[in-house]
């Protein structure tokens, strides 16, 4: 029987200081969060959820085997800024094929943070 699944809601990422997270991914989105708890910070993004949770413990590995590549318009553009804010390259720009161009850098927290610019994908209405 297959799961009636309704489309990526939210995507967590776990950081060793949910204080300072919050402030630096409300500056890179240019949002507020729309749920602010100690156990918790929320970020509506365009209709999807960016989640920030404090680690259980901040030693523990992270892994760049699952990324979640979010939407933007100029990818070289998109990249450069969060290089700026403080983010590391894990994947420079690069075409792909068909002209959608990913990137990938790593946040201050050591999270994969994917951007795409896929000029075929559209969101059901």
């Amino acid at each position: 029987m297959p799961l009636a699944i309704k489309g990526l809601r939210t995507t967590i990422y776990k950081v060793a200081d949910i204080v300072e997270a919050k402030k630096w991914y409300a500056a890179v989105l240019g949002i507020a969060p729309y749920f602010d708890e100690p156990f918790y910070v929320g970020f509506n993004v365009a209709g999807y959820e960016l989640g920030l949770q404090p680690e259980d413990d901040s030693a523990s590995d992270k892994t760049a085997n699952v990324i979640t590549y979010w939407g933007v318009e100029d990818v070289k553009t998109a990249f450069h800024d969060l290089l700026e804010a403080g983010a590391t390259e894990l994947e420079a720009p690069a075409e792909v094929g068909d002209e959608i161009v990913v990137a990938a850098v790593s946040d201050p927290w050591g999270n994969a943070f994917g951007i795409i610019y896929n000029p075929h994908f559209t969101l059901p209405a």
